[in-house]
Parts: C-alpha cells; sequence; structure tokens
C-alpha cells in the first residue's frame, strides 16, 4: 500500500505522521554513527545573496532527516522562510540543534546518556555561527539542570540576539509566538 498525502504530510497508519521540509530548502543532518543521536539539522534557502543564520535549540530531535520533516521543523521552516516575521526578515539558513541528542518521539526522559557524546560540541558551533538564537523548548519545568548549563553558554554572547518561543513549535501558532529573552 503507498503513502498517502494530506495537508502537506504523508500519512502511514503504522507510524506517526511525518511532514514534508518545504519545496527549494536544502536540508542535511548529522547523526551518531550507531544512528541513535541527530546532532544538527541544517535547513538553508537556494537564495544566492546569504542571509542571517538562525540556531533553533530544541528539546531532542523526533523523526525529522534530510528527506522528511516532523511537525516541529515543519512549523520552524515556514516561520523563518514563509512567514513574514520581522525577527526572522532575511534569514537564509535555520539550524537546529537540542538539549538532548536522543532521537525518540515518545516518553522522553531527558537522563544524561541521552545527551550524547558530541552534543555540546555542536551546540556550540551552531550558537556561535548563528545571528538569532532561539530558545525553543518549550516552558516545561522539566530538564531544568541541562537548560541551565545551555542558558550559562548562551550567557557569553551579550551582543547575540536571543528569542525564546512562548510555546513549543509542534504547538505553535504563527502570531505572538515570540519574546525576546530576558535572564
Amino acid at each position: 500500500m503507498g503513502q498517502e498525502t494530506f495537508n502537506g504530510y504523508m500519512k502511514s497508519p503504522s507510524k506517526p505522521k511525518l511532514f514534508r521540509h518545504l519545496e527549494g530548502l536544502k536540508i542535511s543532518a548529522v547523526f551518531s554513527d550507531c544512528g541513535s543521536f541527530r546532532y544538527l539539522l541544517e535547513i538553508e534557502t537556494r537564495k544566492e545573496v546569504p542571509g542571517k543564520q538562525v540556531c533553533a535549540i530544541m528539546l531532542n530531535p523526533s523523526v525529522a532527516d534530510e528527506t522528511r520533516a516532523d511537525k516541529s521543523v515543519q512549523f520552524l521552516e515556514k516561520l523563518m522562510f514563509e512567514k513574514a516575521s520581522p525577527y526572522f526578515e532575511n534569514v537564509s539558513k535555520l539550524s537546529i540543534v537540542n538539549l538532548f541528542a536522543y532521537i525518540q518521539t515518545r516518553d522522553f526522559e531527558g537522563r544524561p546518556e541521552q545527551v550524547g557524546p558530541l552534543n555540546d560540541q555542536y551546540l556550540q558551533e551552531t550558537i556561535d555561527a548563528a545571528d538569532i538564537v532561539l530558545i525553543a523548548w518549550g516552558k516545561s519545568a522539566g530538564h531544568q539542570q541541562r537548560k541551565n548549563s545551555v542558558l550559562e553558554v548562551l550567557e557569553r554572547y551579550p551582543g547575540k540576539t536571543i528569542l525564546v518561543t512562548k510555546i513549543h513549535p509542534s504547538r505553535g501558532h504563527y502570531g505572538n509566538f515570540i519574546d525576546k529573552y530576558q535572564p
């Protein structure tokens, strides 16, 4: 039986919804050798002139890779590249990293071993390269120690634009979704 498409995502009765990446984007991803960790998902426009780079820091990766998105990734792609948000004018690259690099869609616990051996390196490099950092891990009270360690890294960049989502991107809406980060 073939895959059924509905409203921009691919449906399969036995798997979670798989969303499509937006048309015309260049997607790349970095996974661990074992495939259990995704350290980086980069999404670029094919503009001839480079624009701003955004680093979005989420909680942990789901199923998104080079060929498929998930609900959160597709939401961020639309926010960066289609919607007329004043925060994201002239963005040409979105780099998604996570507090925890362990790939899991349900019942995520956020244990120390789920951070991933190379995750902090990719977080640091991606934050360094970004013009804008978007804290997009949601408002849950969990994982506070890990969140605090990443917020300490962000404090080393006093001139960098840091934004925060009011809710997790998987539950997002395009109006009034972003705030300036207030430490």
